[in-house]
């Protein structure tokens, strides 16, 4: 293990779920090394687990020496710790939380340190995410290639403008709850239609993980439902009833619902 007097390369701030998923995904694919990473959880019970998983990386409770550090925890306590982490020794500085913007990270970092805001998803647990990423003015762009690397660990990496923000927290930020949301209709109406509870779950996320894989084969999802619906057929009756209760206008309105409580939080 990593001795606490060392000044390591990357401190990943905040041993939750998104924290741990980014530690795994790296060291899957080797992009640091265990002894050259730290991790900072301030929960005694959380330290016991993230020691149990990564045995070989030190976990601490304070911010040790560092060259970069990832923000993975709560929102309002995003400033506080990219000021510590700042004083620490980080010249970079990647925040995964929602909400946070350039400016909050500027403010509380100060000039000469790169910054990134990022908007994961949960699928970044299973190594199948999609994180935006953006930066200022002020940060070297090179930064960006920086987060790209670490957040390819986990899954699909975009950059857009600052501005898209809000529009990708109510897309794929809060897309995956959708998609539970949707399986948890899926599984109901197929009870209500007869199935044995036992089938169900199983069933339907083959159904969900099948679909995307094909579409992630083939792309063009309007193609592939085309592909599968014969007029006068059992699956076109059933779109017949998306399309009377308008499933692409409801769908709309959720991510720009999403969307504008985004913009919301980000400006409290």
């Amino acid at each position: 293990m990593a001795e606490t007097g060392q000044n390591f390369d990357l401190v990943v701030i905040g041993g939750g779920n998104m924290g741990t998923a980014l530690l795994g995904g790296l060291f899957r694919q080797g992009t640091v090394s265990t002894d050259q990473v730290a991790v900072v959880e301030l929960s005694i019970d959380r330290r016991a687990v993230v020691s149990g998983e990564f045995p070989e990386v030190l976990v601490t409770d304070s911010i040790p020496q560092c060259a970069a550090a990832v923000l993975a925890v709560k929102p309002p306590a995003i400033a506080d710790v990219a000021a510590a982490a700042v004083t620490a020794g980080a010249t970079r500085v990647l925040s995964i939380a929602a909400g946070i913007t350039t400016t909050t990270l500027r403010t509380a970092c100060g000039e000469g340190i790169d910054i990134v805001r990022s908007m994961p998803n949960t699928p970044a647990m299973v190594g199948q995410g999609v994180t935006a990423i953006c930066t200022d003015s002020i940060s070297d762009p090179s930064v960006l290639d920086w987060a790209d690397e670490l957040l390819h660990a986990v899954g699909m990496v975009i950059r857009v403008g600052e501005e898209h923000f809000d529009a990708v927290t109510g897309l794929t930020g809060s897309g995956p709850a959708y998609v539970f949301a949707f399986a948890e209709s899926l599984i109901a109406a197929g009870g209500a239609a007869g199935l044995p509870d036992e089938v169900l779950e199983p069933m339907v996320t083959q159904l969900l993980t099948g679909s995307a894989g094909l579409l992630a084969a083939e792309g063009n999802p309007g193609a592939l439902r085309e592909a599968v619906t014969s007029p006068g057929g059992t699956t076109a009756a059933g779109l017949a009833v998306f399309n009377e209760m308008d499933l692409q206008g409801m769908v709309r309105s959720a991510v720009a619902a999403a969307k504008s409580r985004s913009n919301e939080l980000g400006a409290s």
